[in-house]
């Protein structure tokens, strides 16, 4: 038992790896001012806004878990994060070494998360792993929106949910 709840919490920390990979390539492809301005037709999304926004919750969640409380509402709101793609990079970094090195992500635990209006609520370090995930694929899908209105081509599965993906695959093999 203790070691499926280990190779579930892993897959859980290797999505979310996998996500800030993805991202981390995205930026490197493009330049600053597709990533730090919105494309007129979508003001005010801009491509670094959401990642700052992405990466602030990861922060969020990792700083809470010495306490075991997680508040997403305590966000830094770095905008250097958001208006620099240098500044994006080292946090994207940094993010991905507390995922990789973090020991406690491979185990399960109660956390307890701030809900505004409401307090804390008990939730688990794996259920944080799959809203972090989810959060971030549906910020992407925003960013893919973004890219494209700035003229630039993406990875059509980038931004989709994994059970999306599945489905589609599903219906093209039937």
């Amino acid at each position: 038992m203790e070691n499926k709840l280990y190779e579930r919490q892993t897959a859980l920390v290797e999505a979310n790896i996998k996500w800030l990979r993805q991202v981390q390539a995205i930026i490197q492809e493009i330049d600053d001012q597709t990533f730090s301005t919105s494309p007129q037709s979508l003001v005010p999304h801009r491509v670094g806004g959401h990642l700052r926004h992405i990466m602030e919750f990861y922060e969020c969640f990792l700083d809470g878990l010495s306490t075991s409380h997680i508040d997403y509402d305590a966000r830094k709101r770095d905008e250097a994060v958001e208006r620099s793609r240098a500044a994006a990079a080292v946090k994207i970094g940094f993010i991905l070494h507390r995922l990789e090195t973090t020991a406690s992500l491979r185990g399960d635990c109660i956390v307890w998360v701030r809900l505004e209006g409401y307090g804390y609520l008990t939730s688990s370090v794996g259920r944080e792993l799959h809203v972090l995930s989810s959060h971030t694929v549906h910020h992407f899908a925003l960013i893919a929106m973004t890219l494209k209105a700035h003229g630039v081509a993406v990875d059509p599965d980038f931004g989709m949910a994994p059970s999306t993906l599945r489905y589609l695959a599903a219906r093209a093999a039937a």
